[in-house]
């Protein structure tokens, strides 16, 4: 049975006067697509409440675990929606839970004309990791080019190891699930009954 291919849109093209990555830029955050932001939660605090109004900034993802939310807080949330979410930055934590929800909230925000910045502590692996789930389901590409396509804009990212063997697991995770949503209901009833008969005829 032949079924049809999902259909992405291409990845935004960078700016032509981009700046060079320098060290301090790491305290900040980057615009990674048109209305995505991703940066450290030093980016997020109270005293940085023009930079984001400046950039439009109306909604923001807050990564933290329970021990770190004394300190990492959401800040404005009589200005901005706030998805808090809780995710060790440990090679054990499955992350892969959450990027469904995550990009539900970031699509919503940019289809009603808002601007996301998602964070976490220092913006390097949990916050990155979610952006570059959100890059390869949105637009169709591999762990390495999307990892490739955000760190161009931020350098300093760096997933745990675990959570770069997530992101690569990931791929056939939603294409599978997108396969599955275009299908129409007699092909999924065929699918599925051609997959039971290869169970039975293997075991």
């Amino acid at each position: 049975m032949e079924l049809a291919k999902p259909v992405f849109p291409a990845l935004p093209q960078p700016k032509e006067d981009s700046e060079d990555w320098t060290y301090p830029m790491r305290r900040e955050m980057q615009e990674i697509l048109p209305g995505l932001f991703l940066g450290p939660y030093s980016s997020a605090m109270k005293s940085k409440l023009p930079t984001l109004q400046k950039h439009g900034i109306t909604h923001v993802i807050c990564i933290r675990q329970n021990i770190e939310a004394n300190f990492i807080k959401p800040n404005f949330q009589q200005l901005f929606r706030y998805l808090v979410l809780d995710i060790a930055d440990n090679p054990i934590e499955n992350i892969i839970r959450f990027f469904p929800m995550t990009k539900e909230f970031i699509d919503g925000s940019l289809q009603t004309g808002g601007k996301v910045l998602v964070h976490g502590n220092a913006g390097i692996s949990r916050s990155a990791a979610l952006v570059i789930a959100y890059i390869m389901e949105t637009f169709g590409v591999k762990y390495r080019d999307a990892f490739t396509y955000v760190q161009e804009r931020r350098f300093c990212i760096n997933p745990n190891a675990g959570f770069v063997h997530q992101l690569q697991e990931y791929e056939a995770i939603y294409l599978a699930k997108l396969t599955i949503q275009m299908m129409s209901p007699r092909q999924l009833e065929r699918s599925l009954s051609e997959t039971t008969e290869t169970i039975f005829l293997t075991a």
